[in-house]
């Protein structure tokens, strides 16, 4: 019962963070959402962190809100809390000024999917399933959905909310919702493998990109090209880029200052 609800480990400019309700499948508890952006707010002013693993304890990733806790609450303004404090997380993942990788073993299902959709990156068992199945208890997974729908195409994320059908890793992938499939022994040694090429580039250069492609993705090609001349202009002044083409052009491994 004393056991945190979200373990944070640091090591090598990767910070992995591990959904611990391994007896509700890491359902999304309001306890639970609140820590996760408040350790995501840290994280986003810690320099030292260059990239982000979110995995989950015991049998699965995540399986979604925990309906027990809300219909045990069973008010609108509870609701309405609920339901914007997710969307609140799942903007606070999206707007991370580094990279999130999700670590998925087991089922994402419902706000579990929605966190896998929001990541920037996903590895995945082979066992692994997905589903936003809200429609088969009468609720639509209308947040999911905004997630889902930025994530893959139309027709899949309307194939995956109307028919609340579990999805397998190899679909996902297929569908472009996660990015590897491996064996479940695999899983972490591919994560990490994922994480350490990434903590090992200018945390600036990929905070300046990972920010620059969440804003130009929805804009007209015009608008989108202005602003990553823009971006790019931004880049170029950075120490880091000065370093990293130096030491290209010197032929030797550059020194980042993450600046």
């Amino acid at each position: 019962m004393n056991d945190p609800l979200l373990i944070r480990e640091d090591a090598d400019g990767i910070c992995t963070l591990t959904l611990n309700r391994p007896d509700a499948y890491n359902s999304l508890s309001m306890e639970l959402m609140q820590a996760l952006i408040t350790t995501l707010d840290a994280i986003a002013d810690d320099t030292s962190v260059r990239v982000v693993i979110l995995q989950g304890s015991g049998r699965g990733f995540c399986s979604g809100h925990d309906l027990k806790q809300m219909l045990g609450e069973g008010e609108e303004a509870y609701y309405q809390c609920t339901f914007d404090t997710c969307s609140t997380l799942m903007q606070r993942i999206v707007n991370l000024p580094i990279p999130v990788i999700a670590q998925v073993h087991g089922v994402a299902t419902a706000a579990g999917c929605q966190i896998v959709a929001s990541c920037d990156l996903a590895v995945a068992t082979e066992t692994s399933r997905f589903a936003t199945p809200g429609v088969n208890i009468g609720l639509f997974c209308s947040t999911p959905m905004v997630a889902l729908s930025r994530a893959v195409s139309k027709k899949h994320a309307m194939e995956m909310l109307l028919l609340g059908d579990m999805i397998s890793a190899g679909k996902a992938a297929q569908i472009g919702l996660i990015n590897w499939v491996v064996a479940e022994a695999a899983v972490a040694e591919k994560t990490q493998e994922v994480a350490a090429k990434i903590a090992a580039s200018s945390r600036k250069a990929i905070s300046i990109g990972k920010q620059a492609f969440v804003r130009q993705i929805d804009k007209p090609l015009d608008e989108a090209y202005i602003e990553c001349s823009r971006v790019m202009t931004e880049n170029m002044l950075t120490h880091d880029a000065g370093e990293g083409i130096d030491a290209f052009i010197n032929k030797r491994k550059p020194r980042w200052q993450h600046r």
